[in-house]
């Protein structure tokens, strides 16, 4: 019974992707004094809480069998329209994030209603709406940049707040605050619901899931709608980091969220993968990433690197695949 239980726990990619961020861990560690120090890592945290909180959204389309590449668009629109009623009327973080998430949760199901109804490829409509949501937010704005957020804006949230050892005050900041909430949240959402489940099989099987009763196009509209509320949490939190919004931030990034999610195991297929998958590959990018900065290496060779891990992750998993398939057959 040990044995089996050992043996399937060994046979997962979870097993493997958290045992490579563990030697990571170690070998950073003993590099630098300053990788395992209090401050970088709580910098850590903050700096890719924006990249957690965009993968716990496209896990959830890539689970469903979709895939969003217009993200970093609706979170930038989501960003200038959240930034420009807070800079003209003021008002709180409550409503900052209110009013971004209706603008992401707009665009999402348009990109749910655009994929249902016109049955072409995700990733087709995804590209072409990201190409014309940028389009339509750099005409709208002249690409002009956006400063002077109020004090309370500026100034962010601070819980809990402590001085440490090493003179520095540390805090449950907004960031912080947002990434715990939206794993929360997901992981409820993935593992405990219904709606959760329904994902999981329309990812699986498409057939099957119509099949059984199944409303596909309600279902389309909850996780395409679901990326696009997440990516308004994610234009929040980065205005209140950079103190500043600039309508092209976030281009690029979406190939970095989707290389955390598919690292983590996650299909590109759908109906496979896990949370914890994911959040281990955001893990295992933020920690290569800040290493390598911390080591002085050249950010010439980070995608390098980080494109060497997800290259041997995912051959690690298309192998474990077909071991498993062999042994059932």
């Amino acid at each position: 019974m040990r044995n089996a239980a050992l043996a399937r726990l060994v046979g997962q990619h979870e097993f493997w992707l958290g045992l490579l961020v563990v030697v990571l861990a170690i070998g950073l560690s003993s590099a630098t004094d300053e990788f395992l120090s209090l401050g970088n890592l709580t910098d850590v945290a903050t700096s890719y809480a924006i990249l957690g909180i965009l993968a716990c959204g496209l896990f959830v389309v890539l689970i469903s069998g979709g895939i969003d590449i217009s993200f970093p668009a609706m979170t930038a629109i989501a960003q200038y329209a959240m930034a420009s009623w807070v800079i003209a009327h003021g008002g709180n973080f409550a409503l900052a994030l209110l009013l971004s998430m209706s603008v992401g949760l707009l665009l999402g199901l348009l990109n749910g209603l655009l994929v249902w109804w016109l049955r072409v490829p995700a990733i087709i409509i995804t590209i072409a709406t990201l190409n014309v949501y940028y389009g339509l937010l750099v005409y709208a704005t002249n690409g002009t940049w956006l400063y002077g957020f109020p004090d309370w804006f500026m100034n962010g949230i601070n819980w809990f707040s402590f001085t440490a050892a090493d003179g520095y005050d540390y805090g449950l900041t907004l960031p912080l605050l947002c990434l715990g909430t939206v794993i929360i949240f997901t992981a409820v959402l993935m593992n405990t619901t219904r709606l959760g489940r329904q994902i999981y099989a329309m990812g699986g099987n498409r057939d099957a899931a119509s099949r059984l009763g199944l409303n596909l196009w309600k279902l389309h509209l909850y996780v395409y709608g679901y990326m696009g509320i997440l990516a308004g949490v994610a234009a929040v939190v980065q205005a209140q980091i950079t103190q500043s919004v600039a309508p092209n931030s976030l281009l690029g990034f979406e190939l970095t969220v989707l290389a955390a999610v598919v690292l983590g195991g996650t299909s590109m297929s759908g109906g496979r993968g896990t949370l914890t998958g994911t959040l281990l590959g955001v893990i295992l990018l933020a920690f290569l990433q800040n290493g390598l900065t911390l080591l002085g290496v050249s950010s010439y060779w980070h995608t390098v690197f980080s494109g060497a891990i997800i290259l041997v992750s995912i051959s690690a998993t298309a192998w474990n695949e077909k071991r498993k398939l062999a042994r059932e057959l």
